[in-house]
């Protein structure tokens, strides 16, 4: 069964960082990429990032581009998020999915599995 877990979220000020990470485990292949999200209250869902499985291919979304960066440690199946230069407006629901075999495409617009979720709070 396919797990992914998220952690490193909190509390932090307006322009503090935050490095949040995507555990995965029960994958039968490695050829798997990962997406995070976010969704605060009352607002849709929001792509913010995704990674190839041999990261070769990253995406980021304009909203965060130049603050949010994506990585990956395939030796501990885990994929990373670093967000510097938090605002406000990142306050939401941060989780990690993916497409199961598939890339950043399919990732990002038809992930079929998911984290829980890390909340993230910035505060002024």
């Amino acid at each position: 069964e396919v797990q992914l877990v998220e952690s490193g979220g909190g509390l932090v000020q307006a322009g503090g960082s935050l490095r949040l990470s995507c555990a995965a485990s029960g994958f039968t292949t490695d050829d798997y990429a990962i997406g995070w999200f976010r969704q605060a209250p009352g607002k849709e869902r929001e792509g913010l990032a995704c990674i190839s499985s041999s990261s070769d291919n990253t995406y980021i979304a304009d909203s965060v581009k130049g603050r949010f960066t994506i990585s990956r440690d395939n030796a501990t199946h885990t994929v990373y998020l670093q967000m510097n230069s938090l605002e406000l407006e990142d306050t939401a629901v941060y989780y990690c999915a993916t497409s199961l075999g598939f890339g950043c495409i399919a990732t990002m617009n038809y992930p079929s599995s998911r984290g829980q979720g890390t909340q993230v709070t910035v505060s002024s």
